[in-house]
C-alpha cells in the first residue's frame, strides 16, 4: 500500500495531519466497485474523501462487508508462493492486516511509536541480554508488524526479514516451517547479522559528521520575502527591507560610472549603444530606466556577463552605503525571495513556479561576503 501526503484538516482550530492511500469503493446502487482515496488523521478519524467519517472499528465493518476492498473485486489475484522460507514477495494483503497498516499510519502521524520502531526496540532489547524472555517479546514484536510488509522491515533488499524469522523460532523448530531448523549457531548468524547492521550505522553517521561538519545547525530561518511595493506617498522614513531591491535610490559608482540605482546600471550597461546607455543612466525614476533599457538593443554577449554584472553592482552600492550593508547582514542566513514584475531569471515567482531568484542568490552571497574581515 502506498501512503501519499501531507494533507491536514482543521478542527476547532487544529491543524490535524493525515495521510490518503487508494482503496476500492462499492457503489450505493450496484456492485461495481471504483477507485476512491481513502484519508485518516492522526486523531485516528478515517473518511473517503470529505464524506462518511468513520475510525478503525467503523473501516474494518466496512471491509467486512465489501464496500471497500483493497483490490477491485473482478481484478486478478497473485499466486501466493509455495514455500515461505523460499519466498522473495510480501505475504497478500489482508483486511486485517491493512488494518495493522492504518492504524500503524495514524501512530505514524500522531507521532506516536510505529510497529516498526517498536521492533527495533526489541531487537536492541534482545542484543543486549539474550534471555528467553527478550525474544518472546522481539517474536510479540515481529507478529505486531503488518504482515504484507514485515519482509520490507529491515530494508534488506537479498536477505528481507529472515534474520528476523530465524530469531523468533524456537531452537529445533523449522524456520517458517519449510525452512532450516533453528539452531544456537543460526541464531548467532542473526545476532551476528544486526551486529553488522549496527557496525554500519555506526560507521555512516560517523563519515556523515564528516561530509557535513560544516552544516548549518537548528531550524532553518524563515525566507526574507523582498516584495514589489508601490509608495504612492513616498517610501517610509525609517529604512526596511525595501532598500535591498534594486529599484532603491542609493547612487554609487561602478566601473567609473555613476547610477542612481542598481536598475539603472544594469540596464544602462545592457545596452549596446553608448547613447542609449547615457540615456537610460539618466531616466527619472528605476521604472523608465527599465522600460528604456528592455526597449534598446542589447550587447551581443549579455547572457554571458549578466550576471557577473549585477553581482558587480551590487557589490557597489553595499559597499558604499555601510547602513544598507547593515540592513542586508540583519537579514541572518535565511533565503532571500526576490520577487515582482521582473524577469523569471531574477525574480522567485512563488506558486507560480519557474523563477531562479538569481537576485534574490546573489544578495545572499554578497551577505555573506560582508561577513567576511
Amino acid at each position: 500500500m502506498t501512503w501519499h501526503g501531507p494533507t491536514f484538516r482543521i478542527s476547532d482550530g487544529e491543524t490535524i495531519n493525515g495521510a490518503w492511500c487508494l482503496v476500492w469503493w462499492k457503489h450505493d446502487f450496484g456492485d461495481d466497485h471504483f477507485p476512491e482515496d481513502l484519508f485518516v488523521y492522526a486523531d485516528g478519524r478515517i473518511s473517503r474523501g470529505g464524506y462518511e467519517a468513520t475510525d478503525l472499528a467503523g473501516l474494518a465493518r466496512l471491509l467486512a462487508s465489501g464496500k471497500v476492498a483493497l483490490t477491485r473485486p473482478d481484478g486478478s489475484e497473485r499466486t501466493v508462493h509455495p514455500s515461505k522460507w523460499l519466498a522473495r514477495y510480501p505475504e497478500p494483503r489482508t483486511d486485517a492486516s491493512f488494518l495493522a497498516e492504518v492504524a500503524d499510519e495514524i501512530s505514524r502521524l500522531a507521532g506516536r511509536p510505529t510497529t516498526d520502531e517498536r521492533l527495533w526496540e526489541a531487537v536492541r532489547g534482545y542484543q543486549r541480554d539474550t534471555t528467553e524472555p527478550n525474544r518472546s517479546l522481539l517474536r510479540e514484536a515481529y507478529l505486531a508488524v503488518p504482515a504484507h510488509r514485515r519482509v520490507f522491515v529491515l530494508g534488506d533488499m537479498d536477505l528481507q526479514d529472515r534474520p528476523l524469522r530465524i530469531l523468533v523460532t524456537d531452537l529445533g523448530e523449522p524456520v517458517d516451517g519449510d525452512g532450516p531448523v533453528a539452531t544456537p549457531e543460526l541464531h548467532q548468524g542473526a545476532l551476528d547479522y544486526f551486529a553488522d547492521v549496527d557496525t554500519s550505522v555506526e560507521r555512516a553517521e560517523r563519515e556523515r559528521v564528516v561530509r557535513y561538519a560544516d552544516a548549518p545547525v537548528g531550524a532553518p530561518q524563515p525566507p526574507v520575502v523582498l516584495s514589489e511595493t508601490v509608495y504612492p506617498r513616498g517610501r517610509p522614513a525609517e529604512l526596511g527591507v525595501f532598500a535591498l531591491r534594486n529599484d532603491y535610490d542609493a547612487p554609487f559608482t561602478y566601473e567609473g560610472e555613476t547610477y542612481p540605482t542598481v536598475v539603472h546600471g544594469y540596464w544602462a550597461l545592457y545596452a549596446a549603444d553608448r547613447a542609449d546607455h547615457d540615456r537610460i543612466r539618466a531616466a527619472a525614476t528605476a521604472r523608465e530606466a527599465q522600460e528604456l533599457g528592455g526597449g534598446a538593443a542589447g550587447r551581443a554577449d549579455w547572457a554571458a556577463r549578466r550576471l557577473a554584472v549585477m553581482a558587480g553592482l551590487l557589490r557597489a552600492k553595499f559597499d558604499q552605503h555601510p547602513r544598507l550593508a547593515e540592513l542586508l547582514t540583519a537579514t541572518g542566513e535565511g533565503a532571500i525571495l526576490y520577487t515582482g514584475s521582473d524577469s523569471p531569471f531574477w525574480c522567485d515567482q512563488g506558486s507560480r513556479g519557474g523563477g531562479r531568484n538569481w537576485t534574490g542568490r546573489l544578495l545572499e552571497l554578497i551577505r555573506s561576503e560582508l561577513h567576511t574581515p
